[in-house]
């Protein structure tokens, strides 16, 4: 599947605290804990709980949640299909649809029981 500008611009405007609750039901099913969660989202964004926490109250959109984001260097590792489409095909230009599947592929390997060290990237 190819992203387009419409969709691109559609998931930037979308408020990162109205999403965070179903990422994280979707976790305490598969019994994930929140700390798991947390360690995935802070590798990911450099965001502690603390900030992660700020950013939901102040109802951040995606675009916002990933333009304060200091991405790990490893982040490009992350690769696979998420929602039908491959990562690491998701043109430059949509950087911003790229980082949040790549968000949602460490949710979706937490959740299916992976091991952290290979959800992290680990060199």
């Amino acid at each position: 599947m190819k992203v387009t500008p419409e969709k691109n611009e559609k998931l930037g405007k979308m408020i990162f605290a109205n999403i965070y609750p179903l990422y994280w039901n979707r976790l305490e099913k598969h019994g994930r804990t929140k700390a798991e969660f947390h360690q995935v989202i802070e590798w990911l964004t450099g965001f502690d709980e603390d900030r992660l926490q700020a950013l939901i109250e102040e109802k951040v959109t995606f675009k916002t949640f990933f333009e304060r984001a200091e991405l790990h260097p490893n982040a490009h590792l992350i690769k696979g299909v998420v929602c039908g489409y491959r990562i690491e095909e998701i043109e430059d230009e949509f950087e911003l649809y790229r980082d949040c599947r790549r968000m949602e592929k460490l949710i979706d390997e937490l959740a299916r029981g992976r091991k952290m060290e290979k959800i992290l990237r680990k060199g």
